[in-house]
């Protein structure tokens, strides 16, 4: 069921918490939240370093227009890779920000 292109279920997008993909989507099933922010209340996600919010907000949109999969594009150790520039610089090359800006969610209180 994994789209070879895709993160893995397992794949950790909060690296700071360590929160996988599973478990957000599961959480976007669950709880659907009107807005990415409240993405948070799945064990801090995006409350750390900051990189991974731009992918939080891209599987909230995705989940928003319906799709039943979420996905982040690339594997994980490129999205590590990302991150780990991001934060020795604190800014995003194009592993993130251009691929997944951060798009408002269901709806306009994001």
């Amino acid at each position: 069921m994994d789209v070879e292109s895709g993160m893995r279920p397992d794949d950790h997008v909060c690296l700071c918490f360590r929160v996988s993909k599973r478990k957000i989507v599961n959480y976007l099933r669950r709880e659907d939240p009107p807005v990415a922010s409240l993405i948070s209340e799945c064990l801090g996600a995006g409350t750390g370093c900051g990189w991974c919010v731009p992918y939080l907000k891209h599987l909230h949109k995705q989940h928003c227009e319906g799709q039943p999969d979420p996905d982040i594009i690339g594997s994980a150790e490129d999205y590590a890779s990302g991150r780990a520039k991001f934060r020795e610089t604190g800014e995003r090359d194009g592993a993130g920000a251009e691929k997944h800006p951060g798009e408002p969610g269901c709806s306009d209180d994001s």
